[in-house]
Formats: C-alpha cells, structure tokens, sequence
C-alpha cells in the first residue's frame, strides 16, 4: 500500500473510504467540521447514530456513490482516559483490514482528527501508517494465487486541512514506513522456509540487502571463524552440512565514521533441533524462526541506512544451524570460545548463548562500543516466565536499560526487566572448564544471561534482550498475522534512532 498526502481541506478529498476514528460518546457528524465538510451526508445518515466509539467497534457508513468520499468508517477508541497509541494502532489496522475485506483500493485519513488525541500529531502519524502498512502484511511468498484472497488497498492517502504538507507530518509518515518495512523484512526473513535459508542464505541476503541501502558487510565463513578462534560459534554449526557464518554489518555516515559505534548483536540459528538433545517434534518446525534476533538487528541496520541516522552502528548476525549430525557437538564437550575460555557443554539445545558469545567477543575485540546490545530467543524458561507479549531485559546499566523499555514502548513492544543475579554465577562452574555454558532448570533465563554477561569485559555497557516466547504468534494479533512478528525490531531502530 502506498502513502499519499493531500492538502487543501476536505472539500478536495476524495476517496472510496474515509477513516474517521472517534472516542467513546462521540457525536459522529460532530466530531468536526471537517468531517461534516468531507462527507455532509453523514448528518442525516440514520445508521451514523448507532455509532458508540466503543474500543474495537468498526461501523462503515454510506453515502450516495457519486459523492467524493461515499463511505466512511467509523472507528471506535473507546474512553478518552484510556487512550494511547497502542489504541490507536489496533483500531486502524482493524479498519485497513476492514477495508481490504472490501477490497476497497483508496482509504484517506483526516489528520485533523488525529490532532484531538493526546500525543501529537507527528507520533500519531507515524504510528498510523506503521498500523496501517503492518494489519495487511501476510507471507505469500510460496502460495499459488488465490482468486478469493481479496485485494489490499492501494494507496492511504493523510489528508490536511490548508495549503500545503506540514514537513513534519510528512516525515512523521515516512519514518513509520520505514519502520513497518523494517518489520515486515524480519517477518519475511523469519518465514522462510530453513531448507531454502541456511547460514550461508541468510549472509548472501543480508549482503546483498546491504548493497542496496549502502551499508558496509563482511562475511565470515568457516576458515574465517577459525582465525578468528570462534570455536563455540563453529561447534554449534560442525553437526549440519551446510557450514555457519558471521555476518558484520556497518552504517557509518559521513562525519560519524570515528564515533563509538552502537554494536547490535543478534542469534541467527537457522534451525534449531536442539542437536544431540533433539527437541520434541511438536512445533519445531517453528525453529525457523530461531533467527530472529538476527533479522532484527539486519532490518533495524537497513531502516537506518534508508533514512541516514547521523550515528555509527555496527551490527552483527551469528548464522548457524543446529543438527544431530554425525559430527555434532555432544554433551560432555569442552570447546573454547573466542575470548579463550573453554566452555564445558551439558545441553545441546543451549547453543544460542554460545554463538553469541563468540560474536560478543568479537564485537569487543573489533570496536570500543558505545554500547552492545544483543538479542535472541535464547531461553524457553523467559517465555515460561513472561509469557507471550513480553520480552526479558537483563541489564546492569540503568540508563541503558530505561533506554531500551522506552524505545520497546515506543513501537509497542514490552520488555520486562529481569536480575542478573550474581548468586547465581557459581551455577555455572565446571569441574573440567573454566565455565559450563547451562545452569540448573530454575532461573534458566537468568543463567543464560550470566553465560553472555561472562563474555563482556569490564566497563563495557551492554544489554541482553531474551525474545523467546514473542518472536512467534500461533494466532492473528493486531498487527501481525499467525507466524514471526518481528519483534525487537521496532526496538533496535527506536533505540538507534533516539541516541546512545
């Protein structure tokens, strides 16, 4: 769907469906003049009165098919109290995949409307083409046409009253654009099938993505990891065929080249069986999406390159894939990672924390970061713990951390601050290693997290987003169908975008 703006107030507007969101109580035709303007039907449209503005209530109205704008849809956001823009984006993307079950081509929405609700009018126009762009995403890439699959609309058009675009209104919509975009390329990427994308698939896209928008990438294959001493990234890939990868990504501005980069770290399992200790066959064939903290920290590098945010961020993508092939790594193996500690193996199902800690080794190595920041669906025991809308945040740098749940806010998504407890490192001694990489069952994600925190030296300030439980949807939500939802993407870029 394409985003168009029109000036010159509502006696110019023309569309097959305006979207008129009103709160709780509202008078429909008086919402404001401009809707009265719009659509002068709508005063004496009986069913205009059946309107209650109640939080998900959608009412399509029409007028007579000759007129400007013959429809319009009302769009409930329940009590004025209750209000946010999470409200907002769950009752526009309702009302965009309203329209597409029309198949309406041309929806408008009246920016003056917007301005009645608390936020401003730029977030509120950002956060509406984000909604609007992200309620029609679906992953056809593999189906056949179906006839009966109604069209998406074509274009969303944000209407103003005056003689012209306010810049910032305009920006405001590209910047939730991008965003959305952004999304949809970690959904894409999380979707597709693991026989058509293995480590070396995943690096060759995001290299070539990377060439497109401009951002610098190096790929680092086998011989290059084993200069490198990654031999925990490597041991994690030796029991599949198809051999792992480290892709480095940089967005580095003119004038930002020298800065202290933001270092984004994401685990890109490809698939994960769980290796010699096999995962149940019951939903492993969501394992694709093991990889999602990868296609975040790829997609929140490409939003930024396309809309050339004047700061220095280096991203990292640790690309294997975790088989039970005749050469996997087995429990009981000691392997030493690239920091030169050697890591005593006990469960093989706990391989993201140690391709991970490889590239976190490296990212120190590299760079002196501003800040390192890594993302993964690292444990089931914080999906266990938080469920499915939340995100684990483990962190010991406050600032940081407020950094991180404000910009999760920010696009809708939810971190939830958990303790790295430092009683609990001594659960991760080992009698053969200098550490073991998996503790006891309870406090399982907060082992994992002390695992990383291991790898991070002294001073430097680092986060640890655990995405298990949220990167995967078994069912429609509001703005992402069953499949991946590209969480922690919106993040990253919210993050990036705002300093640090």
């Amino acid at each position: 769907m394409e985003l168009r703006f029109q000036c010159l107030g509502p006696d110019h507007w023309k569309t097959e469906v305006l979207l008129a969101p009103a709160f709780q109580g509202d008078t429909l035709h008086e919402t404001s003049p401009l809707l009265d303007r719009a659509a002068p039907w709508l005063a004496i449209a009986p069913a205009a009165r059946d309107f209650r503005g109640k939080k998900g209530e959608l009412l399509l109205l029409h007028g007579h098919p000759q007129q400007n704008v013959p429809r319009v849809l009302a769009v409930g956001l329940g009590k004025p109290e209750d209000f946010s823009p999470a409200v907002l984006r769950e009752a526009l993307a309702a009302a965009v995949r309203r329209c597409r079950a029309l198949e309406q081509d041309s929806l408008l929405l009246p920016v003056p409307l917007l301005e009645r609700l608390p936020g401003g009018q730029a977030r509120l126009v950002e956060e509406s083409a984000y909604a609007a762009l992200l309620a029609l995403y679906a992953f056809r890439d593999l189906k056949k046409d179906d006839p009966d699959t109604p069209r998406d609309p074509q274009w969303l058009t944000f209407a103003f009253d005056g003689d012209h675009v306010p810049d910032a209104a305009r920006e405001a919509a590209r910047r939730g654009e991008r965003a959305a975009q952004a999304v949809m390329l970690a959904r894409d990427l999380a979707n597709t099938p693991p026989n058509m994308l293995a480590p070396a698939d995943l690096a060759e896209r995001a290299e070539r993505i990377a060439q497109r928008v401009g951002l610098r990438c190096t790929i680092l294959d086998e011989e290059a990891l084993r200069g490198e001493n990654m031999g925990a990234l490597l041991a994690v890939g030796q029991g599949s065929s198809r051999p792992p990868r480290l892709v480095v990504l940089e967005h580095a501005p003119a004038g930002h080249e020298q800065d202290k980069p933001l270092v984004l770290v994401g685990k890109g399992i490809t698939f994960d069986t769980g290796g010699i200790c096999i995962k149940p066959a019951a939903k492993m064939h969501t394992m694709k999406c093991d990889m999602t903290g990868a296609a975040a920290v790829l997609s929140a590098l490409v939003a930024l390159a396309e809309e050339a945010t004047p700061r220095r961020v280096v991203g990292l993508m640790a690309c294997a894939e975790n088989m039970p092939g005749g050469r996997a790594f087995r429990p009981g193996d000691v392997v030493r990672a690239a920091s030169g500690d050697t890591v005593e193996i006990q469960n093989t199902d706990a391989e993201g924390r140690l391709v991970l800690c490889d590239a976190l080794s490296y990212a120190q190595k590299m760079w002196t970061p501003a800040a390192v920041v890594d993302i993964a669906t690292l444990t089931g025991a914080c999906a266990v713990a938080l469920g499915g809308e939340v995100a684990g945040l483990f962190c010991d740098d406050d600032d940081l951390a407020e950094r991180l749940t404000a910009a999760a806010a920010l696009g809708g998504e939810h971190l939830w601050r958990l303790p790295l407890w430092q009683g609990y490192e001594k659960n991760l001694k080992s009698q053969v290693a200098d550490i073991c990489h998996t503790g006891p069952r309870e406090g399982g994600a907060i082992h994992a997290a002390l695992f990383l925190k291991h790898f991070i030296r002294d001073g430097v300030r680092w986060a640890h987003l655990d995405i298990a439980g949220v990167d995967w949807a078994d069912s429609e939500q509001a703005l992402c169908p069953a499949g991946a939802t590209g969480f922690g993407t919106r993040t990253l870029l919210e993050l990036t975008r705002g300093g640090i």
